[in-house]
């Protein structure tokens, strides 16, 4: 279907349609950088280019779909950079993907991603299923490839409610868009090892919703509790991590409230056993 404003472009893809006509407002290709990629050495040592790191995300199935959550730190090095950033971003009706990586491209593909499935929509009047939004998100992943050289890393954990199937999907990706599903539960970023420790000791098969969102929280505070990069419930500037329910339903916001309600009983429960 040829548009207009789309001339001599029939591809749905809106991130083609920019690779294609305007490469300069894809994120491999401004100022010029591929054109310098080729000559460009990473760069090392003191000198290097410091960015702002997104860390720990993760994502648990429950019996009637998919928690997602992400803590709030972005470090620089050995500080912190960003106290309050987001991480979780719903993508669509029934998707949201949390993000661990340099913080600018990996929002950036985010947008991206959102606005390419919403283009899909109004071009071709239906939705990609659950499993072609995860594979256009591979592709994406894939084409930052030249910024992976560069200390550009973006590494996204992408979640879905699956209509045909009614259930909830996970999936992960390696830095060449690499797409694998996870069948329970998996955590990115630099705390995600301790996450995916917690959430194997503690997971079960058909978690109810509240159960399941409480591992998601445990997971990311003793992520937290490890791992310098992962920031846990800050109670005193009220700072929690996000988190996200998808299900049959669409998508929900878990409330700080909530959040806090949760962490509240886990930090007693903690200071019981110490004491």
């Amino acid at each position: 279907m040829k548009l207009p404003f789309l001339p001599n472009h029939d591809d749905p893809s809106f991130f083609d349609f920019l690779t294609q006509h305007h490469p300069a407002l894809t994120p491999t290709g401004r100022s010029g950088f591929l054109q310098a990629q080729a000559t460009a050495e990473p760069m090392r040592g003191a000198g290097a280019m410091t960015v702002p790191q997104a860390t720990t995300v993760l994502a648990i199935k429950y019996q009637q779909g998919v928690v997602i959550a992400g803590d709030r730190r972005a470090t620089e090095g050995f500080q912190i950079a960003e106290r309050r950033i987001e991480k979780v971003f719903k993508i669509d009706e029934y998707s949201a993907m949390a993000i661990a990586g340099a913080a600018g491209p990996c929002i950036e593909m985010a947008k991206l991603f959102q606005v390419e499935l919403e283009h899909y929509e109004k071009l071709e009047g239906v939705q990609l299923s659950c499993e072609g939004k995860a594979n256009k998100l591979g592709q994406m992943v894939k084409a930052n490839l030249p910024m992976v050289f560069q200390g550009l890393v973006v590494m996204p954990l992408y979640v879905g409610y699956d209509l045909k199937r009614a259930e909830g999907r996970i999936f992960k990706y390696d830095l060449a868009g690499g797409r694998y599903e996870e069948s329970d539960y998996h955590a990115i970023g630099s705390g995600g090892k301790d996450a995916r420790n917690t959430m194997r000791e503690h997971f079960l098969k058909g978690l109810a919703e509240p159960d399941a969102l409480k591992l998601a929280l445990l997971a990311l505070y003793n992520a937290a509790d490890d791992d310098v990069g992962t920031g846990g419930p800050d109670l005193v500037r009220g700072i929690y991590p996000t988190a996200k329910i998808v299900n049959a339903t669409g998508i929900t916001d878990v409330s700080d409230q909530q959040i806090r309600g949760i962490y509240d009983g886990l930090i007693a429960t903690r200071r019981s056993k110490e004491n």
